[in-house]
């Protein structure tokens, strides 16, 4: 009996380096338990002892868990693999792979998870000055500089090296260049011009390049339809939140639109222009033979609400304006994505050549193209240019197919005949 009191002591002492309160509080009561217990025999406390340490255990692994999360910047590295798996469904055929989808994830998280943690190791001062960043995992010292930095670099190396070896290196080196372009340019770029925002934009359009490449292994036409979307969205989504933290944006030091705009007009004007820019990208989808013509017009609709909200902010620059806005944009981007994968077109390797030679459009690359014999596919890329022609890009020329499908049978049928009457010659000789 006399080993109990240090038995209690080491009890108490591990339930106060134990992370959470209320897991302390359950440590502590089976420390008293502990007592009637010891009785029982020496096996009964030996058990109990270990009880306080795998908690405190348990303990710091969740809070390192959520330390974790806040330097990866779990929601927005969520919206980014969000994007990359919609930009791999659309771009799959009939059958999706998902093995390699999930790979995908995987490694678009880990590379998103880096590129965010050395955001934060970068802007470690100016987070500290904001309200909404200063309880962050760096700024309040829960985490050291270099736990920190060595998250990232195992998240990005390990993230990169599972793009490259479960989807393509095309992938992987997207996923590096958006790793280095959001760490190494946008970053440092947002303490010194508004043009940061801009730049963080094309780092928000690559992970749906990301996603098409991983299914197709190439960049097509139709691979830009989803990356257009993300970077006209992210104008009134950041827009609206530059206008509402504008004063926290100017404690940190950081150089937005809003903190130089006072009227809040010029930030307005971004956000509704970008909404009319996003109205059109429905009919281009469609056009590209990306989706049916009915997402055209859903998509339409859907981009119209938001551009309404937009137009209401313009007129009106305030914060209530501003946060409808916001959340409106917040609405905006899963709706169109569950749409555009829903009307769907499976994409294939043949449905991509149709699409680079109706691009290229010369009459004799439909009569040489092995994979484009067929006078229904010829028509059909003839048909989606001349729908492209017209909306959004009315300059672009029409391209005429003067070799038809008759011509190009006789031209097969006179190369055979020449190629039978050479043989009968040489037979006969």
């Amino acid at each position: 009996m006399l080993r109990y009191p240090s038995l209690l002591r080491s009890l108490r002492q591990a339930s106060k380096e134990a992370f959470n309160p209320q897991i302390s509080s359950v440590i502590t009561s089976a420390s008293s338990s502990s007592f009637s217990g010891f009785a029982y025999g020496r096996a009964f406390s030996t058990a109990s002892a270990s009880v306080p340490a795998a908690a405190a255990s348990f303990a710091r692994l969740c809070e390192l868990a959520q330390l974790y999360k806040q330097l990866s910047k779990a929601k927005l590295s969520a919206l980014v693999v969000s994007t990359t798996a919609a930009g791999f469904v659309a771009g799959s055929g009939d059958h999706i792979e998902w093995t390699k989808l999930w790979w995908t994830y995987v490694g678009t998280t880990a590379a998103a998870s880096s590129a965010n943690a050395l955001n934060q190791i970068y802007e470690v001062a100016n987070d500290s000055m904001m309200k909404r960043t200063s309880r962050r995992p760096l700024p309040t010292g829960k985490m050291s500089m270099a736990h920190a930095l060595a998250f990232a670099a195992v998240t990005g190396v390990g993230g990169v090296a599972i793009l490259a070896s479960q989807t393509n290196g095309l992938t992987a080196g997207l996923g590096a260049a958006n790793i280095a372009l959001y760490a190494a340019v946008y970053t440092p770029l947002k303490v010194i011009s508004i043009s940061n925002t801009w730049v963080g934009a094309v780092v928000g359009a690559i992970p749906p390049l990301m996603g098409w490449t991983a299914a197709t292994g190439q960049l097509d036409p139709g691979a830009f339809v989803l990356s257009a979307t993300l970077y006209l969205w992210q104008m009134p989504h950041f827009m609206a939140l530059a206008w509402m933290c504008r004063e926290d944006y100017a404690r940190g030091g950081y150089s937005m639109l809003s903190r130089f705009d006072p009227t809040g007009r010029r930030t307005a004007a971004c956000a509704l222009r970008n909404c009319m820019y996003l109205l059109p990208v429905g009919m281009l989808a469609a056009a590209l033979g990306v989706t049916t013509n009915a997402f055209a017009y859903e998509s339409a609709f859907i981009t119209g609400a938001m551009t309404v909200t937009a137009a209401a902010f313009y007129s009106s620059p305030t914060n209530a304006a501003a946060r409808t806005l916001f959340r409106a944009s917040l609405l905006h981007l899963p709706l169109f994505m569950a749409a555009l994968l829903v009307h769907r077109v499976p994409h294939n390797q043949e449905h991509a050549a149709q699409w680079k030679v109706s691009l290229a459009s010369p009459s004799s690359v439909f009569a040489a193209s092995p994979v484009l014999r067929s006078p229904d596919r010829s028509h059909a890329a003839q048909g989606a240019m001349r729908t492209i022609c017209v909306a959004p890009f009315p300059f672009l020329p029409v391209p005429t197919e003067s070799v038809s499908w008759s011509s190009q049978a006789e031209s097969s049928s006179d190369i055979r005949s020449v190629s039978e009457s050479e043989a009968s010659l040489k037979s006969g000789v």
